[in-house]
Formats: C-alpha cells, sequence, structure tokens
C-alpha cells in the first residue's frame, strides 16, 4: 500500500482522509501467471495497481493474438475504454507473471469521487495521463521505424524485452518476431 501511495503522491496530493478511504476499498490480490484480469469482450469493472509483477493488454485480430500494453511494476492496468462507458471491450488483460496487485472497483471508486474532491482529482489526472501515454504510444507507432520503437522500448521499460516472450514483445512493436530478432542481433548489447 505504501507504494501505491507513493506513486499517486506524484500525481496530486490526498488528504489523510482520502487516504483512508481509498485504502478502505483497496482490495490486495496475488494472483498466478497467466490470470485474465479482464477476459476480452467482457466489461472491465476495476482499476488495477501493479505492485509487483508483469501484465498485458491484448485483443484478437483475424485470429491473431495481439499485445497493444504492457504494464509493469508501479503502474495502472485497466480496459479504460469499457472502464468508463461501461460497455464490454474486445481487450483483455492477463498477468505474464505471478503478481500482487491493489484492486479498486468502478462502484465504490464513483462514491469516493462523489465524496472527496481529492479523489476525484487523482481519478482526472491519472485518465490524463493516460490519454497523454495512449497518443505517444500512437505516434510512436505511426511515425518511428522498427528500430526506434525498439529504443523507445528498451529507454522506457528495459526488462520487459527479458520479462515478456519476444512474441508479444514483438506484436506491441507491431512486427513480425523475425524483424525484431534480426533487430536485436543488430544492436550492441
Amino acid at each position: 500500500m505504501e507504494k501505491f501511495f507513493e506513486i499517486i503522491s506524484q500525481l496530486t496530493i490526498l488528504d489523510n482522509e482520502s487516504k483512508k478511504a481509498l485504502s478502505q476499498i483497496m482490495k490486495k490480490l496475488e494472483l498466478p501467471k497467466g490470470y485474465m484480469l479482464v477476459k476480452p469482450n467482457s466489461i472491465c469493472n476495476h482499476v488495477y495497481f501493479i505492485e509487483k509483477g508483469l501484465t498485458r493488454t491484448f485483443y484478437y485480430k483475424k485470429g491473431k493474438d495481439v499485445t497493444d500494453w504492457f504494464y509493469p511494476e508501479n503502474t495502472f492496468a485497466s480496459s479504460i475504454v469499457s472502464f468508463i462507458t461501461r460497455k464490454p471491450d474486445r481487450r483483455g488483460i492477463e498477468l505474464l507473471e505471478s503478481s500482487l496487485i491493489c484492486s479498486f472497483h468502478f462502484n465504490e471508486l464513483e462514491d469516493l469521487f462523489n465524496k472527496h474532491h481529492a479523489i476525484e482529482r487523482l481519478g482526472r489526472k491519472l485518465v490524463s495521463k493516460g490519454m497523454v501515454e495512449i497518443q505517444k504510444r500512437f505516434d510512436d507507432l505511426h511515425f518511428s521505424t522498427a528500430l526506434q520503437r525498439y529504443k523507445i522500448l528498451l529507454d522506457a521499460n528495459p526488462r520487459i524485452i527479458n520479462r515478456a516472450p519476444l512474441g508479444m514483445v514483438a506484436s506491441y512493436l507491431g512486427i513480425t518476431q523475425e524483424t525484431l530478432s534480426r533487430i536485436r542481433r543488430h544492436l550492441p548489447r
């Protein structure tokens, strides 16, 4: 729980009452590798804080499994479209490692947003941060070469390469596994 409050303190200041309210609705979960936090084509009812472990967001396109996001430690995972609209999303969220996660249910968060301005501000800051990250990812996919995307991933999350299967990393980068192997062979280690 300490790490959660340390991370959110980088976004906004929470008064003690707001911290206590969030602590009361937080569910701590220890879950195994392969566990599906959100199944594809379902409604996402939670926001997850990844305290330990690694998750990915994925979907299926023409029968192929496509990874579109990785969430390592100290990040928030959710199907934001489904969480906000309360409608099913094609994306699922899967644990790639055994993980320790803090879970917050939609209804309980909504209740706290109405009662605590500081928590409502935190929600807005998290959504704003997520929108900036999504736009940056969109720009990287559309305006960067495969090599540039790989280097961006290495700069942002160098350990992902060793923690996630290379097929998922290639999918995330929008390239084939063969192209990823060629890129890795030609880069100094």
